[in-house]
């Protein structure tokens, strides 16, 4: 519910590394759109109390898809962004995987309109190529002037390498590294997970690792011709991992991410066949899952997102060679992260993958929490265990692997837009 400011937060610790009060375990006073007082004694409308309560600036998902305009029937900007504020965000990277695609600036004012309408800060990306065919860029110029945040392909990749060596050379003068998936489509093929020993004990056709460093390869030679960054999208593999470290060696602005699936789960995990976990990337072994956890640990992958991809029942529940690729894990995202990270990884090194990070990346201000600023923030506990049910999602997805789930951590409240949105039943 909104709540009128201002409000303190009583004896909340703050996780803002490189903020001015990280660490510290005080009162928070805030009105809709500014922290007015850190600390001391301030009268207010409301206290908001309850044990182990953290705050932080507010989390940001860098890649989501609404499927709307042209998928509502999937998700919508209104179920959308009810789930990402249920989730905890306050922030979210728009897809251009859309119908029609964003290509136009007409589509980027449309995502950019449904900001009047929601808490929710809606960055949407746009089509490097018309269509997402890969044949004629966009009028990259007039979508980043509209508001398009950057540039990407959605889940595909650029295949036409002459398309995209000018694509790197005309944005480098205007926009952030283009955002890139890595893979090869021809050695793709038809596989259907992680080619290994599972792949062939589970009688389905295997991805080799090779389709994504091929690409990655081809996409690293690129920019460093065109004298630009790049930024690396869902890599899933130890040898995606040794080629970005050889990379970064030599070349600047080379930066990462990982889908919150890879991080927590390998090829093992689809011993049931469960079509939710179908994906592309697919699910990697469990060594390459190990990896990918001490790439996150040593700052090379530097944002971890949902990757979420919503779905209707029918494209999933059905074979797994006929159901769509792609999980829903936004709603979910925390409290499986730190269900699945906290023996191995502290809140201080885990929060700014998806709230300091997502921004630096996109040359967006970072909130951090100090008396003046405007208010950005998300109020959690790390410590509360919980379980979301279809019945209770507020997404409309199908296809969320940890719904039912133990889950642990969950947000308690977002300030984002001048609006307070506390959730007084998860506190504790």
């Amino acid at each position: 519910m909104k709540k009128e400011a201002p409000i303190k937060l009583s004896q909340v610790t703050i996780v803002d590394p490189g903020g001015p009060h990280h660490g510290t375990c005080t009162d928070v006073y805030l009105s809709q759109d500014q922290i007015l007082r850190i600390g001391g004694e301030k009268a207010a409308a409301e206290t908001v109390a309850a044990s182990h309560l953290h705050l932080s600036p507010g989390w940001m998902d860098l890649r989501v898809n609404f499927r709307d305009p042209g998928g509502e029937d999937k998700e919508d900007l209104s179920t959308g962004c009810q789930a990402a504020l249920s989730a905890g965000f306050t922030a979210v990277g728009l897809s251009p995987e859309l119908q029609p695609v964003t290509d136009h600036k007409a589509q980027v004012e449309y995502l950019l309109h449904q900001n009047e309408k929601t808490p929710l800060q809606l960055f949407p990306f746009a089509s490097l190529s018309q269509g997402l065919q890969g044949t004629d860029l966009s009028e990259m110029y007039d979508l980043h002037r509209a508001g398009a945040v950057g540039f990407s392909h959605g889940t595909q990749a650029v295949e036409n390498s002459a398309l995209l060596r000018l694509a790197l050379l005309y944005a480098r003068e205007f926009a952030p590294p283009l955002h890139l998936t890595a893979y090869d489509a021809t050695l793709r093929g038809s596989g259907q997970m992680h080619e290994g020993p599972m792949s062939t004990w589970l009688g389905m056709n295997g991805l080799p690792v090779l389709s994504e460093t091929v690409g990655l390869l081809r996409n690293l030679h690129l920019a460093e011709y065109a004298e630009t960054g790049i930024h690396c999208q869902r890599i899933s593999s130890t040898a995606e991992l040794d080629i970005l470290r050889q990379a970064r060696q030599q070349q600047e602005g080379i930066t990462a991410d990982v889908n919150l699936a890879n991080l927590l789960l390998s090829d093992e995990d689809l011993h049931a066949y469960n079509p939710d976990l179908k994906l592309l990337p697919p699910l990697r072994s469990s060594p390459d899952r190990e990896a990918l956890r001490q790439a996150v640990k040593e700052g090379l992958l530097a944002v971890i997102t949902s990757d979420h991809q919503p779905h209707r029942e029918e494209d999933k529940f059905c074979e797994f060679e006929r159901a769509a690729w792609g999980a829903a894990g936004m709603e979910t995202f925390f409290g499986a992260l730190w269900a699945g990270l906290q023996e191995s990884f502290t809140l201080a090194e885990l929060i700014p993958l998806f709230s300091h990070n997502p921004r630096r990346l996109l040359g967006l201000p970072v909130p951090h929490i100090d008396e003046g600023a405007q208010a950005d923030l998300t109020l959690f506990d790390p410590r509360q265990e919980w379980q979301l049910s279809a019945a209770e999602a507020q997404s409309r997805a199908a296809n969320n692997p940890w719904l039912n789930q133990p889950l642990r951590g969950r947000a308690v409240g977002v300030v984002s837009k001048g609006t307070i949105l506390l959730w007084k039943d998860r506190l504790r």
